[in-house]
């Protein structure tokens, strides 16, 4: 039986995606293991050169507008391993981190239903090692930068050693393949966020944990530049609908009140980055973000679905 199912969606970036997969094939030795790569939107050409380099990687082609859950979920139902090893393709191994993490969770108890890596940003500052319980309060704070969830210290987070955890972070987690199946995968009602809190909010619910191994590192190529690309005017207005749906809990007067905030949030953003953008060649950083503070008006008053928001907006840039 395979051991290990390493899934992983690349949105036509080889260079991210070579990068990650030489890693692996390098660090991972002596674990059984499935490569899932899931080819986002590919160019023929990069289709044909990804199946040449990498012949020994299971290419899922996805030619339709997914998110990360649907995308995932396409490699998740084929997955044949004990576990599922879900990565990033912006990711890197410095170790044996599949091993490590197997070795791992196989001497906790089976409530463990995952483990997880600290991630390190490229320069070898720490990025996340645990993540929080997020709530409605934390969200509402997170809106106005009040609270950072990376800079939080809690009993769930920065520890050392092998400790438990809350919430799971999306870039890498390995998780039991059965119980993965148990809960349904990823909730694809979230297309850009908040996939990866919404499960592991699920599998505390359902009396599962989450585990850290500290001792490990994986670096993660994400969130150092300050570089937005104009994609950001549809994910925008997708995360935030989703974050309405999640934290809200079904709830109305909350999801009311949670709408009222981010739609004040998103009328000063837009007018700071406006008149930041003023005088410069577009399209730019600020421009950007005031495109995508400017569609999260319709985030905050819409009952469309994430998925529906990407697209409408997606099609105008």
């Amino acid at each position: 039986m395979i051991k290990v199912s390493i899934v992983i969606v690349c949105m036509n970036n080889l260079k991210n995606l070579y990068l990650c997969l030489d890693s692996i094939k390098k660090y991972t030795t002596n674990v059984s293991y499935e490569t899932l790569v899931v080819a986002y939107l590919f160019s023929k050409d990069n289709i044909e050169k990804l199946k040449t380099d990498y012949s020994w990687v299971t290419i899922i082609e996805s030619n339709e507008i997914r998110g990360f859950s649907e995308n995932n979920n396409l490699a998740l139902r084929m997955a044949k391993g004990k576990y599922c090893f879900v990565l990033n393709d912006d990711t890197e191994f410095v170790s044996p981190i599949v091993e490590e993490l197997v070795e791992t969770i196989e001497k906790l108890p089976e409530d463990v239903a995952v483990i997880s890596p600290p991630t390190y940003y490229p320069d070898g500052s720490i990025q996340s090692c645990g993540r929080p319980r997020i709530d409605a309060f934390h969200y509402i704070l997170s809106i106005f930068n009040l609270w950072n969830e990376q800079k939080a210290k809690s009993r769930y987070t920065y520890k050392t050693g092998v400790f438990k955890t809350y919430n799971i972070v999306g870039a890498a987690f390995l998780i039991r393949t059965e119980i993965f199946k148990q809960v349904g995968w990823f909730d694809e009602r979230y297309f850009f966020t908040p996939e990866d809190i919404a499960l592991s909010t699920k599998l505390n619910k359902m009396g599962y944990s989450c585990y850290v191994n500290a001792n490990l590192k994986l670096i993660h190529y994400e969130g150092k530049s300050r570089n937005v690309s104009m994609i950001y005017a549809a994910i925008k207005p997708a995360s935030t609908r989703g974050n309405l749906i999640f934290y809200s809990k079904g709830k109305t007067p909350l999801y009311i009140l949670l709408s009222l905030i981010n739609l004040v949030k998103s009328i000063f953003a837009f007018h700071y980055h406006l008149v930041k953008s003023i005088g410069k060649a577009k399209p730019n950083h600020d421009y950007a973000l005031m495109i995508g503070y400017r569609n999260c008006f319709e985030a905050c008053i819409t009952k469309t679905t994430p998925k529906e928001l990407f697209i409408k907006y997606y099609r105008k840039l």
